[in-house]
């Protein structure tokens, strides 16, 4: 049987709210057994854009990086936030290693070609070097990635955090059982985002598109579930989205494949 791995991402808001930020680290922290961190920042980046005079650019909830906005979302991802996780981690007894996908060639990415729109400095995931990561995990250590990841080639790249954490889920699914949880403000997926009590507690394929459709799950929410999904196509033992409390008391999102739902 393999042994079963926590990957963790939390998103912008958590990040934003220092008590929630301690208190979602600290439920991570003690998840038992092997664990990685993934944390994205778009909210601080998108913050110091303003006040640099950088106009931030999203299109269906990612973002368009040129090259000034590449030095903010490096700065705010790899040092800023970065850093932030690693030593709250380090405090909670959580023996973390902060990295880019630059770091110990961890993750290699290819500059997003220019079709309908052009991203910019946008990376699509080529290759996870799962061998690093697995002497980093059966060290004790629990790596904390940032968004970044580079080329190969001397050229860093803004990444989704959300594929970030699937592609991650993906490539190390065939050493242990993966189990993903996407962390965010809201307690899961809802039918209405003002609605807490709305939550789609089982959420499939069909379902999903069929919400898609209606722009009931729309924006930021869509890069989110269509990396969700691929994950657990891909063979990742399973997926759940919602805060950190709903997490806690098994009351958050999860994807399934059939539409016969658990009772």
């Amino acid at each position: 049987m393999k042994e079963s791995l926590h990957l963790f991402k939390i998103g912008g808001a958590v990040l934003e709210d220092p008590g929630e930020l301690e208190e979602t680290l600290a439920f991570f922290s003690n998840l038992p057994g092997r664990k990685l961190l993934v944390h994205g920042g778009g909210r601080r980046a998108t913050q110091l854009c303003h006040q640099m005079d950088i106009t931030p650019k999203i299109h269906e909830g990612r973002r368009i990086t040129d090259a000034d906005t590449l030095e903010v979302v490096v700065m705010v991802y790899a040092g800023l936030e970065n850093k932030k996780v690693v030593s709250i981690l380090q405090a909670l007894g959580c023996n973390a290693i902060g990295l880019s996908g630059a770091d110990g060639n961890t993750i290699l990415a290819d500059k997003r070609p220019v079709r309908d729109i052009d991203y910019g400095f946008v990376g699509d995931i080529k290759t996870v070097n799962t061998q690093t990561l697995a002497s980093l995990l059966e060290a004790g250590l629990t790596p904390a990635f940032c968004a970044i990841t580079h080329d190969g080639n001397g050229q860093l790249l803004n990444t989704n955090a959300d594929t970030i954490a699937a592609e991650l889920a993906i490539a190390l699914a065939g050493q242990y059982q993966v189990n993903l949880y996407y962390c965010f403000e809201k307690p899961g997926v809802m039918e209405d985002v003002n609605d807490p009590d709305s939550v789609i507690r089982y959420l499939d394929p069909e379902l999903y598109v069929a919400y898609r459709e209606q722009g009931v799950i729309a924006e930021g929410m869509l890069p989110k579930l269509d990396n969700a999904f691929r994950a657990l196509k891909a063979g990742v033992a399973s997926v759940e989205i919602g805060d950190r409390k709903a997490l806690a008391l098994g009351k958050a999102t999860q994807l399934v494949w059939t539409t016969e739902f658990p009772e």
